[in-house]
């Protein structure tokens, strides 16, 4: 049995690029910086950044379009990918991608300047002015606690 599953909280490093395949499918690509933060021989902070490149598929992408903006910071859930093919020169490529299966937008509001003027409805928003929105949704998920409770 194997598990191919990938948890990164980073900060967006350009917009997300979304086009639309013949079958009408949309696919998004931006780019996820994470940063480590270590102390060196010398007792001095370093800080070691790793960029992912980011891929989202259908209503996720379409999320990523509206919501995600270069400088936001987000928690991203997916798998990891190794794709190849073949350069115009006839050499072989290879890139590894992050496949999300999950967004969360995380932050303060005014951190985000979609969130600013958000087209998220209120009753989507929690009380932490997060969202999160999963591949197989179609709305961002409410994580705001009920009032309501059947007990």
């Amino acid at each position: 049995m194997s598990y191919n599953k990938v948890l990164l909280i980073g900060n967006v490093g350009r917009d997300p690029e979304v086009r639309h395949l013949e079958s009408g499918a949309a696919v998004a690509t931006f780019t996820l910086a994470t940063t480590e933060r270590y102390k060196d021989r010398n007792g001095q902070y370093q800080d070691q950044t790793e960029w992912h490149n980011i891929v989202c598929w259908r209503n996720l992408a379409e999320f990523s379009q509206n919501y995600i903006v270069k400088g936001s910071q987000i928690f991203v859930e997916g798998k990891i990918r190794t794709r190849s093919w073949t350069d115009q020169t006839g050499q072989k490529r290879y890139t590894t991608e992050i496949v999300a299966d999950n967004i969360r937008l995380l932050g303060k509001r005014a951190d985000n300047p979609v969130q600013q003027h958000s087209a998220i409805p209120a009753q989507h928003q929690s009380s932490a002015q997060q969202s999160q929105y999963s591949a197989s949704q179609d709305f961002p998920i409410d994580d705001t606690p009920s009032d309501d409770l059947p007990f």
